[in-house]
Order: structure tokens, then sequence, then C-alpha cells
């Protein structure tokens, strides 16, 4: 390590908890009795009706159980038919699978990493029965020619927002076009709660099964809680400052992977298309308190977001393909994505020579890279803008815990670079 800094400018290691937020996982962890029930449950059910104006929102543990819940509720035959794009995380392909559909990869944009809308009439059969549109890295989908696709063909619309919470299409809210969407509030993620995810729909019948959905599964268990609940206090006092010191921090996070202190953010049977039994889950009470909490500073966050990104596209030079702007999309910039030839090579040095932990979402056509894509159905050759994507993408952070002058440091090593 050439800096000498000990904490390293990470853009995935629990980013969006703040020292308030901390606070309240110190207090929510003591408040044994509000773990699995609570009032906090419904409150943020009751604040995603209001933030969407739409009629019902239905937590769940995880996106992945979100999709899963309303997946299950379509009323659809083993082996119908999910569109998707490729370019994506397991975390999407895992609930159709585990519903027993088939996921159909269509390939995406280059300019938008979104579903390619030309390429995606040519996957359709009489089998395809939904289409899953995911706005990625906070970026809306081309959603006007998509609506079109849908209602032409008569296919259910399932809006992947689990990046883009407050990101706009034409001045409304992405998650308000489709039939359903679906919602992460993961470590990563817009807003934390280190897992978590909601549904929203104005389909009533929809609504009711989901609803029932949830009814019928169990709370994570208060050991599953509680390790959720540990994570932000270890990773931002304990592991992130001595990360990179020794290797201390990451051979204490891997230890504690592996002794199940902690939960990893993908299950290794994820990796193989098989279902971890923390889901499908309820939303537990203690983390939909930490996510109330964060949904309140969204604004704040996604201000701070685009901050970061304006002052990327301003002074990194053009050796990068930046992202590309589109007028009537307002993205919230999960991650900020840059495409060079020597992505890996950008990806090592950063972390090896500057302590700074650039984004790996995706190097894999579906993330993580040692996913089998295989037991994700996934043929390759079979989308090449994707598999080109994750050969020469790298994500800059941009979330509430990297200040103007950490983003300094990384355009300096970029244009350095």
């Amino acid at each position: 390590m050439g800096t000498g800094y000990f904490k390293p400018i990470s853009i995935s290691l629990s980013p969006n908890t703040e020292k308030d937020d901390n606070l309240l996982v110190l207090k929510t962890i003591f408040s044994f009795g509000k773990w699995k029930k609570g009032k906090a449950i419904k409150k943020l059910e009751n604040e995603f009706c209001n933030y969407f104006n739409i009629k019902y929102a239905i937590s769940f543990n995880s996106g992945r159980s979100s999709l899963f819940a309303i997946l299950k509720s379509l009323n659809l035959e083993k082996n119908d038919e999910i569109l998707l794009q490729a370019f994506t995380c397991n975390a999407v392909v895992n609930p159709i699978l585990w519903a027993g559909l088939k996921p159909i990869y269509v390939d995406c944009n280059k300019d938008d990493f979104n579903i390619n809308t030309n390429e995606i009439e040519k996957k359709i059969t009489k089998k395809t029965k939904a289409l899953i549109i995911q706005h990625t890295f906070g970026m809306p989908a081309d959603i006007s020619k998509i609506l079109e696709i849908c209602k032409k063909n008569h296919l259910i619309l399932i809006e992947d927002c689990a990046h883009s919470l407050g990101a706009e299409y034409k001045e409304e809210k992405v998650g308000t076009f489709g039939d359903v969407s679906f919602f992460s509030f993961s470590r990563d993620k817009i807003i934390s709660s280190i897992y978590g995810g909601m549904v929203i729909t104005n389909n009533e019948n929809l609504a009711k099964k989901i609803k029932k959905f949830q009814e019928e599964i169990n709370y994570p268990s208060y050991f599953w809680i509680f390790q959720q609940l540990l994570h932000p206090l270890i990773l931002n006092y304990i592991i992130l400052p001595v990360y990179n010191f020794l290797d201390l921090g990451k051979i204490l996070l891997v230890f504690l992977q592996i002794s199940h202190v902690l939960s990893k953010a993908i299950h290794k049977k994820e990796k193989k298309g098989e279902k971890p039994n923390y889901f499908p889950k309820k939303m537990p009470n203690a983390l939909s308190i930490l996510a109330l909490h964060q949904f309140k500073k969204l604004e704040k966050f996604n201000n701070h977001r685009k901050e970061i990104a304006d002052f990327y596209y301003k002074n990194i030079n053009d050796k990068f393909e930046k992202p590309k702007i589109f007028p009537e999309r307002k993205s919230v910039f999960l991650r900020y994505t840059l495409k060079h030839k020597e992505a890996y090579n950008i990806i090592w040095q950063a972390w090896h020579k500057e302590n700074i932990l650039l984004g790996d979402w995706y190097t894999s056509v579906i993330a993580p890279y040692d996913t089998d894509i295989s037991k994700m159905k996934y043929v390759l050759g079979s989308c090449p803008v994707a598999e080109n994507l994750s050969k020469i993408t790298f994500n800059l952070p941009t979330h509430i815990n990297i200040s103007l002058k950490e983003a300094q440091r990384i355009v300096d090593f970029l244009n350095n670079f």
C-alpha cells in the first residue's frame, strides 16, 4: 500500500450508515422485545404508499423475498418464461428459479446498462408471461418503449427498483409504471437496513395475494436479525479502520462471516440457484426501524449522490467513457459507472496502490463472479453486449460517506492511470 491511509475508500461495505444510524442500531439491539413484531413495519409500508402515491405496499426481509412473493402470486404455471436482462445479479434470477419458472435473458444497451428494447420481442414465445426491467445503477430504463411492448404482447411488467429508489422517468417516479414493483434495502442500496425489501402495486387483486403470501410466511430468526444489527457497528468501527492494515480487517471480516457472527450479502447456495432458509421471510420490526430512519434521509442521500456524480462528470478525463445523459431520465446514481478496456487492472491497482475499493458490479454477466451461470440457465454468447460490459465497466462510489475530498482522490488516481 503506497498511501499510508488505513481506512479505505469503500464502495459497498455498509456505506450508507451515518452516526445517527449506528446509534439507532445500538438502541435497537437493546430493544429485544421489538425485534420481530412492532409498529415500524406498517409505518414503513405506509410511508412507501405516501411517497409513491400508490395504494398498496407490502414489506419483506429482502428484495429477493419481494420478487419471489410477486412471482408466486401471479398464478403462473411451471416453466412459464420470465424475460429479464443479462448484466444483472443472481438475486434477480434466483427467485425465478425458486418459483419453478424459466429465466429468458435479453441483451442490454451499452449506453444505459438497461434492457435493449429492440431485443425484447425476439425472445417472446407463447410461454412468456412477464418482463422484469432493472433500472441499472439507478438509471431508469426506456419505459415508454417497454410499456408499448408489454401492452402489445400482454406481458406483466415487473419493475426491479433495487438500484433506483427516487429515480424518475419523465418526472414520474420509477416503480409506478409497472403492474408491480419491488425495492431492496440491503447494505449497499439507496437506503439500507442491511436487509429488507418492499413490493408496491395499484393492482388490488395482486396486492391481496402478495399480502396473503406475506401473512403465511414467518419472521426471520432472532439470530438472523442480530447478525444484521451487528453488521454496521462491526464494519464501521472495527473492520473498516484496519481493513488494509496488514489485511487485518479483511481477515477479521472473513472470520466473522465463516463463524456466522455476520451474514454474507449473498449466500453460497444462491450462487448455485439454491434457496437459503432465510428467504422468503417477513420484514422484521428491528430492520423496519432502521429503514424508516434512512427513508427520512432519502432526498439528502440522493442529492449527495448527484453532487458526487456531477463532480465525476466534470473532473474525470475523456480516456474513460462516462455515463450517457438522457434528458427524460433522472438517475439517482447508486453507482457512477465508467467504461475502460482495462477495468480489471484499474480495480486492482486502486485497491493495492491507493486503498480505494472501486465497484465490480458486474464483472460477470450474472454477478457475483463465482456464480455458476449454467445453474442460472444462462448460455454463454447469448447476450454479447452484456458479456462485453462485464469486462469493461467499473463503478465509483457515490454514497453519503464519500466526501468531495475523497472523490478528488479517486479522480486523481484515474486521471493519472
